[in-house]
This record gives C-alpha cells, structure tokens and sequence, in this order.
C-alpha cells in the first residue's frame, strides 16, 4: 500500500500518523511539481492528497482512507459523536485551507466579503465547539479523531493561519501531544 501526499498536508499527515504500526509507504508529493502534478491528475480525479493505492484500488480522500484501512485492518471504527467531532475538525481545516490557497493567490482574505465572511465564521463557531469538547474530555484518548485535531492545530501554527492561545483546552492540547514519536516523525518543519 502506497499513500500519496504531501509533507505539509493536515490530511495526509493524520493518516500517517493513524497507520503508524500499518505497512504504508509514504510517496511525498509536490502537486505543483509537473511529473507529481500528472500523477495526481492520473490518479485523484478530485485532484486533492492525500490518496491510497492499495493494489488495483485508489482511494482518494482522508476521511475514506481512514474507514479504508479501519476495515482492511479490522480497526474499531470511531463513534457517530467521534465522526461529529470529526466534521468539526475538518471544517475548519477546509475553511482554512481554501483560505491558506487564496492568499497564496495574492487574493486578500481579509476583505469584507460573503466567502471570507463565512469561511470565519465556520471556524470561529467549530473552534468554540472543540474547545467545549476539548474541556469534556472528548480528545482525552488518542484516537482518530485526536490525531486530527493535533494536525489541524499543529498545521495551523505552523502555517500561522489562526490563533489558538484563547483555547486554553485546545492549547494545553496541542502542546501535550508535541513530543510522540509519530507526531515528531512527521513534523512538516
């Protein structure tokens, strides 16, 4: 099984760290590069990493790959309040992420205007949801969900797209889970 992504992605890096102790290779990708950027179009035609190769199967999202390799692994599945806490996560991953793309289109997100507006409005709403969750104890174990938040956090700092320090929850968090070894492994720094 081959899982295609890049160094930086939240998306991807949740998966490498879920299948730690999973026989993966990772293919580290450049989706602007010209030869990764065909493989891409050749293999996702949703043109978005990461994707898996398992054989002749190609699967091409995060979220399936996990329910992917849960299945194929006979993994314990998360809990419908898990898969909740999981939109949460990657709306406000999706929110930034389409965010992080515009700016770096020199498109200034800052401007007062419907898309901006609401994709600000999603994450401050879901970043007050999972500090509430957060506080609850729901991320208390490391599980799918977890490392999800831990990436999107850690990516956020790292791309300094959002200020988290008024989540003290969500903070205290992310600096718990900084020195795993497969957090570690995978830093995008």
């Amino acid at each position: 099984m081959k899982l295609y992504g890049s160094t930086t992605s939240p998306y991807a890096r949740r998966i490498r760290i879920f299948a730690h102790s999973i026989p993966l290779e990772f293919i580290a990708m450049d989706i602007f590069n010209d030869d990764d950027r065909n493989l891409l179009i050749a293999k996702n035609p949703t043109l978005k990493i990461p994707f898996l190769v398992d054989d002749e199967q190609c699967i091409f999202d995060s979220r399936v790959i996990f329910r992917y390799l849960t299945q194929k692994f006979e993994l314990t599945p998360i809990s419908w309040p898990q898969e909740n806490l999981l939109t949460l996560v990657d709306s406000i991953n999706d929110s930034l992420v389409s965010m992080f793309l515009l700016s770096r289109s020199d498109i200034d997100s800052d401007q007062d205007a419907l898309f901006f507006n609401l994709q600000k409005q999603r994450i401050d709403k879901a970043m007050h949801s999972l500090e509430v969750h957060c506080k609850a104890g729901q991320f208390n174990d490391w599980h799918y969900p977890s490392i999800c938040l831990f990436c999107l956090l850690d990516w956020m700092s790292f791309r300094e797209l959002y200020d988290v320090s008024k989540f003290h929850s969500l903070s205290a968090f992310h600096q718990q889970h900084q020195q795993r070894e497969d957090v570690i492994t995978t830093d995008p720094r």
